[in-house]
């Protein structure tokens, strides 16, 4: 049976739309990241789920039972806010107490399942102290244990790593991998970080313009984005996008030609496409490889160099005015205002219609 199943739900406030007909299916104990810029409407779907806000439209139903009808503390869901949300004046152990006192738990369970908890956050040193006494990553810990007493069936993650420090974040990252496989309940992560989506995540639901955009693995989403927003906003650095017309040619395959002149042989079925159609052709960084300058490559003009020790990404713009990033070994001797030649895997390119569709290169024989 599927953990939490969302149909058609809609959002508006006044004449602004927010969420348009959203639809999902979530299996039980998936780990989902909802991915997106600001103001995609991701926030707001986790909000509608937590009961926070209400649906104008569509239902939202979790093991099989409709609770957008419910009141919060009755849908089996607990949340943890981006900025803890924690009692100042209370005690860690008196914060991950509270909500259970006022369902009326019995003390002796509140006792254990704070404990539990706190072994499994590591944090039993911490339970007497107040907030104020903790670190950043431990004030988040506690707002994580306050939701796992709970006993949910879904965790709802807002922004959770967003106020750590970069070394904090790593850290916090790793032990959220660790802590979905020691709870029996499924969790949802909105985030706009896309690192902590593709490390997290089971699958990821990509959010702009009030819709879902694609729904995938990972490197599915990576690896055959379904459209020029998906390809542009997932990976770091960014998809090159550069518009290309298609050539004549008689190949099972298009051939398409850059602005600058260059052909690219690529892998993807020219079925369906017309010759000298407007089309994009979108490839990864890594799919760009910086060679000596000849007479059969692209050429283009490097304005920045980004070593990272293992490998280095160059930035560089082609004649005629199209930036691109190519990769370029750790040791790298490119320098800022070198012209370089440009390899491009044509098979690993992928090309985009005028309206924005994906058209992916054809699979592998096995």
């Amino acid at each position: 049976m599927a953990s939490l199943e969302l149909s058609n739900v809609r959002k508006a406030y006044g004449a602004t739309p927010v969420l348009d007909d959203v639809s999902l299916t979530m299996a039980a104990r998936e780990f989902v990241a909802f991915l997106g810029p600001s103001g995609s409407g991701k926030s707001t779907l986790l909000r509608i789920i937590a009961g926070l806000e209400t649906a104008d439209a569509g239902e939202v139903r979790l093991d099989g039972r409709r609770i957008d009808t419910l009141a919060p503390g009755d849908r089996g869901v607990a949340m943890v806010f981006q900025h803890y949300a924690l009692y100042p004046h209370m005690s860690v152990r008196e914060n991950m107490a509270f909500g259970l006192r006022n369902a009326g738990v019995p003390r002796q369970e509140i006792a254990a399942r704070i404990d539990e908890a706190a072994r499994v956050l590591e944090i039993e040193t911490q339970l007497d102290k107040k907030p104020g006494q903790l670190s950043g990553g431990q004030r988040q810990r506690v707002a994580i244990g306050r939701a796992i007493v709970k006993q949910p069936r879904l965790f709802l993650l807002d922004e959770p790593l967003s106020n750590l420090d970069a070394a904090l974040r790593t850290r916090t990252r790793v032990e959220l991998a660790q802590l979905r496989q020691r709870v029996d309940a499924a969790v949802i992560m909105v985030t706009h970080d896309q690192a902590e989506a593709m490390t997290l995540a089971d699958r990821i639901v990509v959010m702009h313009d009030r819709a879902i955009q694609q729904i995938g693995a990972p490197m599915e989403i990576y690896g055959r984005p379904a459209n020029a927003f998906v390809a542009r906003f997932v990976g770091s650095p960014a998809m090159t996008l550069a518009p290309v017309s298609l050539l004549a040619d008689e190949s099972a395959f298009a051939a398409v030609r850059l602005g600058e002149g260059a052909r690219i042989e690529t892998r993807v079925p020219r079925d369906g496409l017309a010759v000298g159609a407007p089309l994009e052709l979108g490839v990864r960084p890594e799919n760009v490889q910086v060679v000596e300058t000849s007479g059969g490559v692209p050429e283009a003009k490097v304005e920045l160099v980004e070593r990272l020790g293992d490998r280095t990404f160059v930035y560089a713009r082609l004649a005629d005015g199209l930036s691109i990033t190519a990769e370029d070994a750790g040791g790298s001797r490119v320098r800022i205002g070198d012209t370089i030649g440009l390899r491009i895997d044509g098979a690993a390119v992928h090309l985009f219609t005028p309206d924005g569709r994906a058209r992916h290169a054809a699979a592998a024989a096995a």
